[in-house]
């Protein structure tokens, strides 16, 4: 977990007893919120015998949880993301190699998750303590998902406890987010953000933390990839492929919104290096990174990547 956070786990580990069924922890992507959460499952099956030295990392619980393969915690994610591979590449009967997989990975949390969770909560702790199940994202549960979920949030078995996780509270259903206490996890402060990339050995983490919007897992990550990033400020052109698709519509959000920022007058918060924006075309700058926002979410869809990335390009060409 990241040091940064340890303040919310420890207020956490002091109402541990008084705990509500369902927490929701959000807040912007890339500041860690998963390790969080994980850990907060951790500390809920240790079973070491001091509440204070919870979580411990030597008792049974503790080996079982960081070993992946404690009996009374499920985590639910997109098939995408998940850290196992699905059942549907085991092998073939009488074959030696994984089964070809006829679709790609799910992007979202399906029913059929929901509906094996629910018979994993109805069933006795197997340790005689707590259920935990991790959903994460929240915001990509299914529809169908998320309301199947919201049954065993209205009725939770007794004993289980759900720790959900979102980058996007905002698209969870309202029923689903009055269900949970809402944890608000902050940005770090920056000079804590910038001693861990440094111990990283990131180069120019005030540069890619800016770019993060003060997320230092997301500056971690836009480091990685700097070269591709820069290209890509530096000349925005149409993709072909769906995969740069939402990086392309990232990246014209944040130029619009440093136009727009200076335009206003402001410093550019995302340093993106384009030129300011003229006063004239703030607003339009503004709207401008709106529609880049919801084209995001787009990304997703079956679009065409070569047309709709062309669009994208060319609306922004027209504000120059």
């Amino acid at each position: 977990m990241h040091p940064w956070n340890q303040p919310i786990l420890d207020a956490l580990k002091k109402t541990r007893e008084r705990l509500p069924h369902a927490l929701l922890l959000h807040g912007p992507r890339g500041i860690g919120k998963l390790a969080l959460a994980e850990r907060v499952a951790q500390l809920l099956l240790c079973e070491h015998a001091e509440p204070a030295q919870r979580p411990c990392g030597r008792c049974d619980g503790c080996r079982w949880y960081l070993g992946g393969n404690h009996p009374d915690f499920r985590r639910l994610e997109p098939e995408a993301i998940a850290k196992l591979p699905p059942p549907s590449e085991e092998a073939e009967e009488g074959s030696e190699a994984p089964a070809r997989r006829t679709k790609q990975p799910s992007l979202y949390i399906l029913i059929e998750q929901v509906r094996e969770l629910a018979g994993f909560l109805n069933v006795g702790s197997h340790r005689g303590a707590l259920r935990v199940a991790l959903v994460h994202p929240a915001e990509d549960l299914y529809p169908n998902a998320a309301n199947a979920l919201l049954k065993s949030l209205e009725e939770p078995p007794s004993g289980a406890i759900f720790i959900l996780v979102s980058h996007r509270p905002a698209r969870l259903l309202p029923t689903v987010r009055s269900r949970c206490v809402a944890i608000p996890v902050p940005i770090p402060p920056r000079t804590a953000a910038l001693a861990w990339l440094g111990a990283q050995g990131v180069a120019d983490a005030e540069r890619w933390l800016a770019f993060a919007g003060g997320a230092p897992l997301q500056a971690l990550d836009y480091a990685a990839d700097a070269a591709a990033w820069e290209r890509l400020l530096k000349s925005p052109q149409w993709v072909e492929d769906r995969d740069n698709l939402e990086r392309l519509a990232e990246a014209l959000q944040k130029m619009a919104y440093d136009r727009a920022f200076s335009a206003f007058g402001l410093a550019p918060k995302y340093r993106t290096g384009v030129p300011a924006g003229t006063r004239a075309k703030a607003r339009a700058w503004l709207a401008y990174a709106r529609k880049m926002g919801e084209n995001r979410l787009l990304t997703r869809h079956p679009l065409n990547p070569k047309l709709f990335s062309a669009e994208m390009v060319a609306g922004m060409t027209d504000l120059t």
